[in-house]
């Protein structure tokens, strides 16, 4: 059979546009692709596939541009000197994007692009932001602790109730992530995107073992990326703080007022055992509002800095 000519790039914007983040996943590309291509064919509505590289140094990439030559509907393939992560994978494809409706997934095939159709079903009722949440999660124990500590987090900084923030697995309305401007010096961020998503809605899917590889979430990644969530928090923290030392004061005018009115003292004998543990608890929050300070003069550097967070060495694009 001869080699043909891939189809130009059509004019008209597609509907959905499907962002899927690889790393080291040689072994599972073809079927994750030839899967996701089939369903996305079966909803009868236009769509194109972006796909990026996030710096695997296997055979990813080959796969990738290989994938790219012979479907039209793969419209740009994205590969990076090295690997940044989820969600700067993500921030690289929306600049080339330009659907209406964005979809998210891994190629890891721990999510089945078969599930697609049930999430697009109560995309279409109206909601801004459909999520997968995994409720019989197939990781190790030591995946999964760390991501009900995020979970945990990320609840407070986005003030939502979604059960799992990371499965990837996730619909879009595109304006609402246009909105934030993302790129290298601002990477995507789905708490961030939640946080300000009014008409949400969450879906179980089914999640399996992982076939191949490994997950690019390490501990230090996910830590790293909780770090980022608290930092989100930071100014209701120092709000809670600030409204505890004023009612601890209050306590303590109360109790020195209450000497001169009243025959009895409040706490009239100090011992050293409560000095010494007010001193503890004292020196640990100051500890702590320090270490956020602190936090804060990094990442206020790191930003003057304008070191991206992610840089292309190669793209393909129709």
């Amino acid at each position: 059979m001869e080699a043909t000519e891939p189809k130009e790039r059509s004019q008209e914007a597609p509907e959905f546009t499907v962002f899927v983040t690889c790393y080291y996943e040689e072994k599972s590309i073809d079927e994750f692709y030839g899967r996701l291509s089939a369903t996305m064919e079966s909803l009868g509505r236009p769509y194109e596939i972006l796909m990026v590289n996030d710096g695997s140094l296997d055979g990813t990439w080959s796969k990738l541009k290989a994938i790219f030559e012979k479907d039209p509907n793969v419209a740009a393939v994205v590969d990076f000197f090295k690997n940044a992560g989820q969600q700067a994978a993500i921030t690289a494809l929306i600049g080339l994007a330009r659907g209406r409706v964005f979809i998210l997934m891994d190629s890891d095939l721990q999510l089945a692009p078969e599930e697609i159709p049930m999430l697009v079903a109560e995309y279409d009722k109206g909601f801004d932001l459909v999520s997968g949440y995994r409720k019989n999660r197939r990781d190790s124990f030591f995946r999964i602790v760390p991501s009900k500590i995020a979970n945990m987090i990320m609840r407070k900084a986005s003030q939502s109730t979604f059960r799992d923030f990371g499965c990837t697995f996730k619909i879009y309305n595109a304006g609402l992530i246009r909105a934030f401007s993302f790129g290298p010096h601002h990477v995507f961020s789905n708490v961030d995107a939640i946080a300000k998503a009014g008409r949400c809605r969450e879906v179980a899917v089914t999640h399996y073992p992982r076939k191949y590889g490994k997950s690019g979430w390490t501990f230090r990644k996910l830590w790293q990326y909780n770090m980022d969530n608290v930092v989100k928090l930071s100014q209701r923290p120092f709000q809670i703080l600030a409204a505890a030392c004023v009612f601890v004061s209050f306590l303590f005018f109360c109790r020195i007022l209450s000497g001169f009115l009243l025959p009895y003292k409040i706490l009239d004998e100090v011992t050293t055992g409560l000095v010494l543990n007010a001193l503890v608890v004292a020196v640990l929050l100051l500890i702590a509002v320090l270490s956020l300070i602190g936090e804060f003069t990094i990442r206020c550097f790191l930003h003057l800095q304008k070191t991206p967070a992610y840089i292309v060495r190669e793209k393909l694009t129709r």
